[in-house]
């Protein structure tokens, strides 16, 4: 287990440089109420009083119940101001206009919601001088478990190299709420929806396969192929001539 008292005096000067250098005012995060968001949420605010968080839901259900409350009480235990928008309406106007030029399969409509939330969150960022913090966790990147210009986007990412086993611990060593750590994690995107059932692997699998190379025939075959097919997720934009 990593040393959660020197991780946080690390990670805390890590954001305040990254302020500094931008010359900004503050951070503002996007609050799922979920794991990575709540310690995004917490280091951030440790970093820079001038923390926000906004909680953007769309169209799921669970989305304005479960995670719209869970993303309060980590808010309101560590005193993080937190707006709330809901962009359904602004998903519904995307999706109408763009039937008019092509036929959107399911990917497309999924991931609709994580961009629209990014640009939500950079026009707040671009209106008051803030950053904009990513929450992403090294298995989800590892596994290519993000959307290319939607929570993949960001300023600066102070979980970036940490695994969603370590998340959890660190959680649990911040005195985190209970909900946000024994609540199975989700992106929220439709009704029912979790990661592990997505992916079809736990993520204590997929943490042991990229901390040691160990995994059974099935898991590995399942983390290899998602890693491989996510590559274009990982590196920068390709451009001509470089």
């Amino acid at each position: 287990m990593r040393d959660y008292a020197a991780e946080t005096e690390k990670r805390i000067q890590f954001i305040r440089d990254a302020l500094a250098e931008a010359h900004a005012d503050g951070i503002i995060i996007g609050n799922s109420g979920g794991k990575d968001s709540a310690l995004v949420m917490i280091l951030c605010k440790m970093a820079c009083e001038n923390t926000e968080s906004i909680i953007i839901p769309c169209s799921s259900k669970r989305n304005f119940t479960i995670d719209k409350d869970d993303g309060m009480e980590v808010a309101e235990k560590f005193g993080i101001k937190t707006r709330v928008l809901d962009i359904t309406p602004q998903k519904e106007l995307a999706m109408e206009a763009l039937s008019g030029i092509t036929e959107l399969n399911q990917q497309a409509i999924t991931n609709l919601a994580p961009r629209l939330r990014m640009l939500s969150l950079y026009a707040v960022g671009a209106s008051e001088n803030r950053l904009v913090a990513g929450t992403g966790n090294a298995s989800e990147y590892h596994m290519g478990y993000f959307t290319k210009w939607g929570d993949g986007a960001f300023d600066l990412n102070p979980i970036a190299d940490l695994t969603a086993t370590e998340v959890f611990e660190y959680l649990r060593y911040l005195d985190a709420p209970a909900a946000v750590i024994e609540k199975a994690p989700s992106a929220g995107l439709f009704e029912g929806q979790t990661d592990e059932d997505d992916m079809g692997v736990t993520y204590a699998a997929i943490d042991k396969y990229i901390t040691t190379g160990e995994a059974n025939e099935h898991d590995k075959a399942i983390i290899d192929r998602y890693h491989a097919r996510s590559g274009h997720k990982r590196r920068p934009a390709l451009r001509y001539g470089e």
